[in-house]
This record gives structure tokens, sequence and C-alpha cells, in this order.
């Protein structure tokens, strides 16, 4: 009996899930990042997208987040990690949450490694683009004085 030889490439579900290709799209925008392929993950971004840094003025458009992205690789950003911890769906809308870690090469040739929290939401528009991300640091400032502190804390 005849059996077809069988390739890795056959064995891939047709469909992917939503929640899948929100993963693989985020673990494809790290892998871009780290190359220097800011305009590859400046695509990924909706026309109309916005991309909010921390310590930065927002970027709006798939041109200015590849600009802000090229100007954080510039200035040492490297070895970024992003790890999805939740995707919650809704229609062509969808809602993703993790962590973060990423390296930051002062001109010095010193290193420190930055940590945190990252939101992003995704719409499809004929392919899953994101329209809105931020990130936020885990790591405290240093050198911080009272004026500096987050409103809870300084109400004690």
């Amino acid at each position: 009996m005849y059996r077809p030889l069988s390739h890795a490439a056959d064995s891939r579900p047709l469909f992917v899930d939503p929640e899948s290709q929100v993963r693989n799209l985020t673990q494809d925008s790290v892998t871009s990042f780290n190359t220097g392929n800011y305009d590859h993950v400046g695509n990924m971004f909706a026309p109309d997208g916005v991309f909010m840094a921390p310590h930065q003025e927002p970027a709006y458009g798939q041109k200015g987040v590849e600009r802000l992205l090229r100007q954080l690789g510039e200035n040492g950003y490297e070895d970024l990690r992003l790890q999805t911890t939740r995707v919650d769906l809704s229609g062509d809308m969808a809602m993703e949450t993790g962590r973060y870690s990423v390296v930051v090469r002062h001109a010095d040739r010193s290193r420190s490694t930055d940590h945190g929290k990252y939101l992003k939401v995704w719409r499809r528009l004929g392919a899953w683009l994101v329209v809105a991300e931020c990130w936020s640091s885990s790591v405290p400032l240093a050198n911080a004085n009272d004026n500096d502190l987050p409103l809870q804390r300084q109400a004690s």
C-alpha cells in the first residue's frame, strides 16, 4: 500500500487560533527588535497605532514607532525578552499582558537590566496589528526624592 512521505510542514494545523497568533507575533517582534529590524516591528502596528515607552513621548503610526524603536536600540536597549501571561479576545480585538526584560548598555560600557510589565491591544485588520502598546518598569528609580514617589506613597 502506498503512503505519501510526510513532512513536518504537513503536520502543522491549517488554522492557528487567534491567541497563538498573538503570542507568535509578539515573539516575532522580539526577534525583529533584537536583530535591528525596527521597520518590521513598526509594520506590525496599525497605521493609527501608538507605542508608549517609559520616559519617552508616545510614537504614532508605523514610521513613528520604527523611529522610536531605532532610537531605543541606538541608546543601548538590547536582548529584549517578552513573556505573554494572558491574551483576552473579543471579536477582532485582543488584549495581551505580560512581563518583559531588557538589557541597557550604557556609554561607559556597563550594562543594567530593566524588567516590568507590558500591555498590548491588537486589532484584526486582515492581519493582527498592534493598535496600542505600553510598558512600565518594575525597577525603582535610583535616587528618587519625595517629589518623585507615586501618589500613594507621598500621602503617608
